[in-house]
């Protein structure tokens, strides 16, 4: 299989005519077909030209963009080809290029899977002649010429041609050589329109001369803008003829440069690795002496000493108290016992397992008497409302009885009878060492507000009408 790729330059020097000059002169053994792939960023115009028209825009290489993201690219492909042959037998075929040039950035991301999907098309017996334009070689098409075996370059063999070339021709040589496959694929492909031999110029530019079209512009015509390509005089042609040559050479480079690559023309250049650092022997390790073993050592028992519970500290003498009465001290402080004598259940400590044990509180001294009950004077007298003549009094007379409020017993002890054998509600009251803080608030009754009495009314009004309360009366 062999893969041209046929590259302009400004001037228009007729890269698409060179390259469907190539299609229908491309020389086909049995079983071989070629196909042309119109790869132009510019748009194509075979299908206005060549074909004047007569094939729809719906085919072409706009939609292989969206196969591509389907991921059908290569179903699609034999979707969108047309069959250019003079006989019709398929062995000439065309994938028209983009219908706008604002088409091509959608293909930035297709250009690379596309050339991988026509070189595989080797099985089949295809050969596959891609046309680049004036740019196809630069951006993200470079890829296109970086992927084929030979590299046409179309050059009119006139001043102006050969100066503006040069640049070109210069990078893209340099592109090969660091990106592509070397730039020995690259070639020169003459249009022999000016003075200038094809030896002079191979030797200025140092690139091999692929072939040397003949300039005919009445001939050519047919290819840019249409016409009977079945038609004798146009196949016997002396363009034609040179078209034929030209397509024997670059067959016969191709192969050549083929056998000389081998197997690696058709692997893409894989990017420089790293070296890595030779590695530095070293001595096999040694393993040290063993020293002798040495007997184990029998530990020593050790003595458990029996646990010696801490001596309580000596307690303060404490009073007796009477059984038949306890009192608030002991309810809440209970004593701690004697030395001696045995717990109805295990202490209980509070705090940290392993802390300081927590010492019990200090006895305190218990107070006997206890204070006699206090007794609360009756509450004052609350004055009635005088009822005024002629005025009903808006609210009747209320007093409000003080009451003294409850004292609640302690808990777990009943109430103590007087002796009397009444209950009047009031407790002893201890006064403690230590007295407790109680966070309670006690019922306080609310103070009774004596209420004023009503206002006289004014002189010489009592027989009148009632006014309202408030109403000021201007003197007459």
């Amino acid at each position: 299989m062999t893969v041209v790729a046929v590259l302009g330059g400004p001037g228009a020097p007729g890269a698409t005519s060179s390259a469907l000059a190539l299609l229908l002169s491309w020389p086909l053994r049995p079983g071989r077909r070629v196909l042309l792939v119109e790869c132009d960023p510019d748009g194509g115009a075979i299908l206005a030209g060549a074909l004047e028209g007569r094939v729809d825009a719906v085919y072409g290489l706009r939609n292989l963009a969206v196969a591509d993201r389907r991921g059908l690219l290569a179903q699609a492909l034999w979707e969108q080809l047309l069959d250019v042959s003079p006989q019709g037998n398929g062995e000439r075929l065309l994938l028209p290029g983009l219908t706008d040039p604002a088409q091509a950035p959608g293909l930035a991301y297709t250009w690379e899977p596309l050339v991988e999907a026509l070189r595989a098309l080797d099985p089949e017996g295809y050969d596959v002649i891609l046309d680049l334009g004036r740019s196809g070689a630069n951006g993200p098409m470079a890829v296109l010429a970086r992927r084929s075996d030979v590299v046409a370059a179309t050059v009119r063999t006139t001043l102006r041609g050969l100066s503006a070339v040069r640049p070109r021709l210069a990078a893209l040589r340099e592109d090969l050589d660091t990106n592509g496959t070397g730039a020995d694929s690259l070639g020169l492909l003459l249009v022999a329109e000016g003075p200038y031999p094809d030896h002079e110029v191979s030797r200025q530019f140092q690139l091999p001369v692929l072939g040397t079209l003949t300039h005919a512009p009445r001939t050519a015509r047919v290819l840019s803008d249409g016409g009977d390509t079945t038609d004798r005089r146009f196949i016997r042609s002396e363009l034609m003829r040179t078209a034929r040559t030209a397509a024997d050479r670059i067959q016969h480079h191709a192969e050549g440069r083929r056998r000389r690559l081998g197997p690696q023309a058709q692997q893409p250049p894989q990017p420089p690795q790293a070296q890595q650092p030779p590695q530095i022997q070293q001595p096999p390790r040694t393993r040290p002496a063993q020293l002798p073993p040495q007997p184990p050592q029998q530990a020593q028992p050790q003595l458990q000493q029996p646990y010696q519970a801490p001596a309580p500290r000596p307690s303060m003498p404490q009073q007796a108290v009477p059984s038949q009465q306890m009192t608030h001290q002991q309810m809440t402080h209970p004593q701690a016992p004697q030395p001696g004598a045995p717990f109805a259940q295990p202490p209980f400590a509070a705090g940290p397992v392993g802390g300081r044990p927590e010492r019990p509180y200090p006895p305190q001294p218990q107070h006997q008497q206890p204070y006699p009950p206090q007794a609360y004077p009756p509450p004052p007298p609350q004055p009635v409302h005088q009822q005024q003549p002629g005025r009903p009094q808006p609210y009747p007379p209320h007093q409000q009885p003080v009451q003294p409020s409850p004292v609640p017993p302690p808990l777990g002890r009943p109430p103590r009878p007087q002796p009397g054998g009444q209950f009047t509600g009031e407790w002893p009251i201890r006064v403690e060492s230590q007295p407790q803080i109680s966070y309670a608030a006690p019922y306080i009754a609310p103070p009774v507000v004596p209420q004023p009495p009503a206002p006289a009314p004014f002189p010489g009004q009592d027989d009148g009408p009632e006014d309202s309360p408030g109403e000021v009366h201007r003197a007459r």
